[in-house]
């Protein structure tokens, strides 16, 4: 849940990051699909496949950290853009399999002037936790 360190939701972020996200490369890639953005939260989903299972026969743990990870970008962007991480901590929880459809889910915690903090999760179609996430990221002017 957002507390009041929150920054108020910018309606300019939020726009140039819709912009941005039809055309991202490694989203297209993966085909992870964008199922709600708004300032401060995001949910995606991936459907998994075989080709991203491991030699344990669960998904790749990588993979997990995608969904995950997309729901951050989002999240954090939707208020502060440019963001860009400087830590992600994952807990994988339970595995997930070939018949899954994951859904990550991001919320901005705190979004300041220096840092903003965001809380994630992974579950599968039947709503069992397969990972939480935490993550930090800088406001930067200029990514290049």
């Amino acid at each position: 849940m957002a507390d009041s360190k929150v920054a108020q939701p910018d309606d300019k972020s939020l726009s140039a990051l819709k912009a941005r996200i039809n055309n991202e490369p490694i989203a297209s890639f993966l085909n992870i699909k964008i199922l709600e953005i708004s300032p401060g939260h995001a949910r995606v989903s991936m459907k998994m496949r075989a080709e991203y299972l491991n030699f344990n026969g669960v998904i790749f743990g990588g993979i997990i950290t995608a969904v995950a990870d997309h729901a951050f970008s989002l999240a954090i962007n939707s208020l502060a853009m440019p963001s860009l991480a400087t830590q992600f901590n994952i807990h994988f929880l339970a595995p997930a399999g070939i018949n899954d459809e994951l859904f990550g889910e991001g919320k901005v915690i705190r979004s300041g002037k220096r840092v903003g903090i965001s809380e994630m999760t992974v579950t599968n179609q039947n709503g069992k936790l397969i990972a939480k996430a935490t993550g930090t990221t800088i406001p930067v002017e200029d990514i290049r």
